[in-house]
């Protein structure tokens, strides 16, 4: 396929246009016109891109892309490595960030509420693009229960704010660096509320709110939604798709 029908493609599932993000969603770096291989991952780390000139892939498609809004502009040092990398082997960087984050069937939030088995039922947010969402547990779990329900499926021990002693029924979550939405979930009543990061304040609030609080990994919780999108592309429009895990602890 033609990089410009693929990037077509990725904005018309992805719809970047409907959200306002903190980076530029699509192509960030273009490389050869025709895509056939492609590396998914997290982030377009020099690890992952070394993988991808391993692979021979033609694109990297990544969540957490280059670009953000406040960061330094000059492409020097690890950016210009990076950057330099990517256009000797003429390699396209595709990546999506928050339209990654809240699509209903590919998305971060939704791969990850599968995994774990809570049903989505809205948005946190009074906006039609939420990026933290809201739902149930399948089966109301403890705490404790529902922390070594997330250690088995995600392959890490989740840190923890316990505080309810009865079982958990609703839930709220934001994959990645979401904890700032632990204040809307107690707001709204909800039992626990999910995420990749915690903050100082974050247990405070879980503590003084009555909230069960949970950060699963910001990496951890954001494998899912990538590689959805990569098994779809696959399935759907055949190309060569390699999802690619560099480890990352936090």
């Amino acid at each position: 396929m033609q990089r410009r029908e693929f990037n077509q493609l990725l904005n018309t599932l992805l719809k970047p246009e409907t959200i306002n993000d903190f980076c530029p969603n699509g192509l960030q770096v273009e490389g050869k016109d025709e895509i056939r291989t492609i590396v998914t991952g997290v982030t377009a780390s020099q690890a992952l891109i070394d993988a991808a000139i391993e692979n021979n892939a033609d694109a990297i498609l990544v969540h957490h892309g280059y670009f953000w809004k406040g960061e330094s502009q000059p492409i020097t040092g690890m950016k210009k490595r990076r950057v330099a990398a990517l256009l000797a082997k003429d390699i396209n960087l595709f990546a999506y960030h928050l339209p990654l984050d809240i699509h209903p069937e590919m998305g971060n939030n939704a791969q990850l509420a599968q995994l774990l088995d809570i049903e989505i039922e809205a948005g946190l947010e009074p906006t039609n693009n939420s990026v933290a969402m809201k739902g149930r547990l399948k089966t109301p779990l403890t705490g404790s229960e529902f922390a070594k329900k997330i250690s088995q499926v995600l392959k890490r021990e989740p840190l923890t704010s316990l505080v309810r002693t009865d079982k958990i029924e609703t839930i709220a979550l934001c994959t990645g660096g979401g904890q700032g939405y632990i204040d809307l979930a107690a707001e709204q009543g909800i039992d626990a509320y999910l995420t990749g990061e915690a903050s100082e304040q974050t247990i405070h609030s879980s503590r003084e709110q009555n909230i069960d609080f949970f950060a699963a990994g910001h990496h951890a919780t954001e494998r899912y939604g990538i590689k959805a999108l990569g098994e779809y592309l696959a399935k759907q429009h055949g190309f060569d798709v390699t999802f690619i895990d560099i480890d990352n602890p936090v």
